[in-house]
This record gives C-alpha cells, sequence and structure tokens, in this order.
C-alpha cells in the first residue's frame, strides 16, 4: 500500500463521523463506486439515502452491502427508486419522509450517471440527458434544501487533448468525446451555482477507479474486471491499439476517502474546487495484462496466454496520469491503494463473482 497506516486527515475524519453521524444522499447508490461508499458510510454509522433508477447500477451490489454490515447499520440506510432526470425524484431524496417526518440530507454524493465514452458516442442524447440534466436537477434540489455540501463525480475525460503529463486541474484541452463534454459542463454547472448562490460544490475528477461490484459485463465494461472475467473463462483479451495507451488505475477505497474528505472539508479553500483522484501513477494497458495474468495464476490462469490487438477506440485519451497535488494539499488525501494494491485485494471478488455467474 502507499501507506502502512490510516493518512492522518481520513483516519480523524471517520472517528469525527462516528462519534457524531450525518446524513448522506449517495446518488447511484447501487452502482460501483455508490456502493462503496454507502458500505463505507453504514460501517461509520452514518445515515444514509440512497437515489437509483437501477440503469446501470445492481441490486445485489446493495444485498452484498447489506451482508457486509451489522442490521442496525443497515436499518440507517433507505432506497429511493427514482431518475436523476426527474426533478421531483432529486427533490424527493433530498428532502426524505422518515418515520412520519421530513428530514433534510447533510451531504450530497452525486455518484449518478451514464458512464462510458462509446456509450456516449453511439447515444450522446442519453449521456446528455443523464449526465446534463440530471446533474443540473440534482444541484437545484440540492440548493433548494440547503444542503451542506455538494460533492460530485467528475471525470478525468475532461483533460481532453490537453498533451500535458501529469495532469493538472487547471490545465484542460478539447475535449474527445459527448461524456467529456458532459463532465465539463458538470463543473461549469457547479461553479456557477457556487457564484450565484453561494452553494458548495467540488467535483472529483475521478481516474480510471476500480475494484469490487465494479460490472464485468456489457459492451461498456471497465477494462480491468472486463479482462478479469475473459481471463478466468478462457475468452480472447482484446487489447485496443498497441498496448502502450496509459492509464493512472485508482482503487476505489482511494474514491471513497476522497469523497467524504471532500463532503466534510472545513478549508474554505478547499471548497468549490475541482480535484484530481487517482494515485498519480501510469500503467501502460500491456503491463495492466501481465499483472492481471499474474494475479490470476493461481485460479488457473496460464502465463502464457496473449491477448488480442485491434485498431485503437474512437475517443480514448493515450494517455492519462494525475498530479494529485491539490487534493493531497487542501483535502488531506492520502490513496492508501496503489495498481498493485488493488488488485490483490480486489482479485478474490472479481473470482468468486465469476465463479457464482458460472454456477448460475
Amino acid at each position: 500500500m502507499v501507506s502502512s497506516t490510516q493518512p492522518h486527515a481520513y483516519a480523524q475524519l471517520k472517528r469525527e463521523l462516528a462519534a457524531a453521524p450525518k446524513t448522506w444522499l449517495v446518488t447511484g447508490v447501487a452502482g460501483f463506486i455508490g456502493s462503496n461508499l454507502l458500505e463505507t458510510l453504514l460501517k461509520l454509522d452514518q445515515r444514509v439515502v440512497g437515489l437509483d433508477n437501477f440503469a446501470t447500477g445492481h441490486r445485489a451490489n446493495l444485498e452484498e452491502v447489506r451482508g457486509l454490515v451489522a442490521p442496525t447499520q443497515w436499518a440507517n440506510f433507505q432506497l429511493i427508486e427514482g431518475d436523476i432526470r426527474n426533478l421531483e425524484d432529486c427533490r424527493r431524496a433530498c428532502v426524505f419522509r422518515r418515520d412520519g417526518a421530513e428530514h433534510a440530507v447533510n451531504y450530497v454524493l452525486h455518484q449518478a450517471a451514464l458512464g462510458s465514452v462509446p456509450r456516449s458516442l453511439q447515444d450522446p442524447i442519453a449521456t446528455n440527458e443523464s449526465n446534463i440534466t440530471g446533474f443540473l436537477n440534482m444541484l437545484v434540489a440540492a440548493r433548494d434544501a440547503k444542503v451542506k455540501r455538494f460533492t460530485y463525480a467528475a471525470s478525468s475525460s475532461t483533460y481532453g487533448d490537453h498533451p500535458g503529463l501529469p495532469k493538472v486541474e487547471d490545465r484542460i484541452g478539447k475535449p474527445l468525446s459527448p461524456y467529456a463534454v458532459t463532465k465539463y459542463v458538470n463543473e461549469l454547472y457547479a461553479d456557477v451555482f457556487a457564484r450565484c448562490y453561494d452553494f458548495q460544490t467540488i467535483g472529483l475528477r475521478y481516474f480510471n477507479v476500480f475494484g469490487p461490484r465494479q460490472d464485468p459485463e456489457g459492451a461498456y465494461a471497465a477494462v480491468i474486471p472486463k479482462w478479469t472475467a475473459s481471463l478466468l473463462t478462457g475468452e480472447t483479451v482484446h487489447i485496443n491499439g498497441d498496448g502502450e495507451t496509459s492509464r493512472d488505475f485508482c482503487y476505489v477505497a482511494n474514491a471513497v476517502q476522497a469523497n467524504l474528505l471532500a463532503a466534510t472539508a472545513t478549508d474554505t479553500a478547499a471548497t468549490n474546487q475541482v480535484y484530481n483522484v487517482a494515485v498519480g501513477d501510469r500503467t501502460t494497458l500491456n503491463d495492466l495484462f501481465d499483472a492481471l495474468r499474474r494475479n490470476l495464476a493461481p485460479y488457473g490462469v496460464s502465463a502464457t496466454v496473449q491477448p488480442n490487438y485491434r485498431d485503437f477506440r474512437a475517443g480514448d485519451v493515450r494517455h492519462s496520469q494525475a498530479d494529485v497535488s491539490k487534493a493531497v494539499t487542501l483535502l488531506g488525501y492520502a490513496p492508501t491503494h496503489r495498481i498493485s494494491d488493488g488488485l490483490e485485494e480486489a482479485m478474490g471478488w472479481y473470482v468468486s463473482r465469476q465463479r457464482r455467474q458460472t454456477a448460475d
């Protein structure tokens, strides 16, 4: 791991939250990152409202979280089935009813979106509706409910064609996909709400987050779960391009840490900002394939299996690596997992999921 001990700021925050629980809204709660946020918050005895329409999230993710927390902690969770494209659903989530009374949430962690560059190229209208209209609905609902802070999932795709490495928050290029456009518009809207309504927001530009409960299926599956599933089932792993495309792979525990630190940061200089959330490493797809093959050797994957190389994918950035010094300085962010640590920790989950799928 990056640090052998819990980073000071995050460890202190978890103690404070456990001592004085807050109420959180997690949109996209049944998704990959959303369900990991839910798990962490419930284990800290927080009250959590979840909003999801299950377009890309899975009920199985919620059931898995239920099995990982105490019954008393699960009782602190309330699910609202709704769609961020519907303003009233957003309002119901920000000011929810429980025990016959209305309650406003303290913090919003907005994860709901239609992800994937290829999906946005195929259907830009649907991506726009969820990622821009839905985002604006959530901003309005949270502002009207007087939520303390709105922390949202931004994206490293915002850097577009800017060639500089590592990526620094204030230097971006032109977007390379409709998805990238939507995530940049999110940042613009958040900034306007801060200026016009004095509403506190923080955007987190995720860099290739991976870990348990990330879906390995479908045309838009992320590379790590998809390749892992293919290696376990003996299917061919396809690499787009020559394999020297590189990414800053970020284990989900790092993203969870960043969300909680961002939502509760007390330094006024930290608010109304956008931060990179990653590790600061760069791993090529060829190196990733080798790492997965090594991690899966105990599960019968041959050390000699080879990938298939095909054309580069439209809209993809060639190289991506984050400078995380801004988050370190202003939020106290200290990533605990590099890619090797994350793969080692997540591999058991990927394997067990694949075995369950095969059994079914």
